[in-house]
Order: structure tokens, then C-alpha cells, then sequence
């Protein structure tokens, strides 16, 4: 479902998107209009879901965990109801920052992210390895993270 946006919302979006803590005058003053307009805007761009949430980024570094591991998952059947109890599942572990079901050779993607090696077998032992459904798993393990953003292009839009 696609959403119409006018060059007004792409301003205000990509200026919520680098600072949402921005305060509605100045965010008017940025984008040209005026507060009650630019207020308007942004109720309306979260009431329709275009706007999902507003949350602080957290530098994991800061807090310990320090390896990023992708995990490629193979299930042993297409199922449904298989694929949505894994997916469930992972939606439960406070490891894994990003779940996708993908095409191609292997069921679903993951990104882990854990203090250290000793905390990725815990998870892996825990729900992957005693998954009865999942034919098998391979980890890469992050060596450095080059590029990381949360940031929409809005000029493809």
C-alpha cells in the first residue's frame, strides 16, 4: 500500500529520520511551513502508518554486544504453520534484532546480535539447533559493520 507524499512530507520525513527530537517550530521552520501546518503533516503521516515509530538508536558497543552474526536458516519442510511457529519464535528472541523469510536457497535470514560466542551457542543451542523442523543453519559472523542506517530513501519515492 503506497502512500501519496508530496515534497513537503519527504522534507519532513528525511528531517525526522536524522533527528526525530526535533521540535515541531523548528521542523516548521525547516520545511517551510507553518507549526500548526507542519503539526498536521506529521499527525497525519503517523496516522497513516507512514510514520511507524519513534525510537532512540542505542550503540550495542556500549552495552556489550559486540558480534553481529548473520544466520541463514533451511527448513526441513514448506510449510506454513512451520514457517510461522519459527517465525514466532524468533520474534521471542531478545537475540535476534531482524527476522526475514527470503527466496532462493535457504528459508529465512537472520541478524543476532550477542556479547560473545558463549552467548551465540546458547541462542543457537536453544532455538535453532532443538528446532526438529530446521534441516540447518549457517552463521556468518560479522567482521566489521561498514554501513548501518535506518534511514528510508525518500527520493525514490
Amino acid at each position: 500500500m503506497n502512500v501519496a507524499l508530496d515534497k513537503i512530507d519527504r522534507h519532513i520525513l528525511r528531517c525526522l529520520q536524522i533527528d526525530n527530537r526535533i521540535s515541531n517550530l523548528q521542523l516548521a521552520e525547516e520545511v517551510g511551513l507553518s507549526p500548526p501546518a507542519c503539526l498536521r503533516r506529521v499527525r497525519r503521516l503517523r496516522e497513516e502508518g507512514v510514520i511507524v515509530a519513534d525510537v532512540s538508536l542505542v550503540n550495542p558497543r556500549m552495552l556489550g554486544r559486540v558480534l553481529n552474526i548473520i544466520v541463514e536458516v533451511e527448513m526441513n519442510r514448506d510449510q506454513l504453520d512451520v514457517y510461522d511457529a519459527f517465525m514466532l519464535k524468533m520474534q521471542s528472541a531478545p537475540e535476534v534484532t531482524q527476522c526475514y523469510q527470503v527466496t532462493g536457497d535457504v528459508d529465512f535470514v537472520l541478524v543476532v546480535m550477542v556479547a560473545d560466542m558463549e552467548a551465540y551457542e546458547a541462542f543457537a543451542r536453544r532455538d535453532l539447533a532443538s528446532n526438529i523442523n530446521l534441516r540447518k543453519f549457517r552463521s556468518l559472523i560479522s567482521l566489521k559493520r561498514n554501513k548501518f542506517s535506518t534511514a528510508v530513501d525518500l527520493d525514490q519515492v
